[in-house]
């Protein structure tokens, strides 16, 4: 066979070269980055989803994602020592600087003779667990509250105590 034969097939061999390296480095990248939000998933499987703030992030899945890149793990304390060790536990890492204590769940409920309707709890809640009418009632759906607490300053008239939740 001549040179001027062979060389489509060499063009199109280098470029068959070139395309499965690029192919096999995206697969790479792709299963890299699916990895993470799989461990951050995990992590935020194990937190209370309080959505309190109490570990200074906005919500659950941020400190998740912030447990990835080397948070420390004694930040939620609605969760308490279950949640750091079983955090520390899928993370091979150390519990951190203190031991959480565990904490009771809560809930909260609205003392309704008191309410007078401002909705200042309602646009708090993070879970939309607080329901009413603006200028007359709200209350709170005790199977959505996460005990978060974030109703309760707001409130102008402090209606609004934390209950223990009852054992079944």
């Amino acid at each position: 066979m001549t040179p001027e034969i062979l060389y489509p097939f060499a063009i199109l061999g280098g470029m068959a070269l070139i395309i499965s390296t690029l192919i096999v480095s995206f697969d790479r990248l792709l299963q890299k980055r699916d990895r993470e939000p799989d461990l951050v998933e995990r992590i935020n499987d194990l937190l209370p989803q309080t959505q309190c703030a109490q570990c200074n992030y906005p919500g659950c899945r941020p400190y998740a994602e912030a447990i990835v890149q080397g948070e420390s793990l004694d930040l939620c304390v609605p969760g308490g020592s279950r949640t750091q060790q079983a955090l520390a536990t899928l993370l091979d890492r150390p519990i951190g600087a203190q031991l959480l204590p565990d904490v009771e769940p809560l809930f909260a409920r609205i003392r309704e003779l008191e309410c007078i309707g401002c909705n200042l709890c309602a646009e708090v809640c993070p879970v939309d667990a607080i329901v009413g009418a603006p200028q007359f009632l709200y209350t709170i759906l005790e199977d959505l509250c996460t005990g978060c607490e974030l109703c309760i300053p707001p409130c102008p008239v402090d209606c609004i105590d934390l209950i223990e939740l009852e054992s079944p």
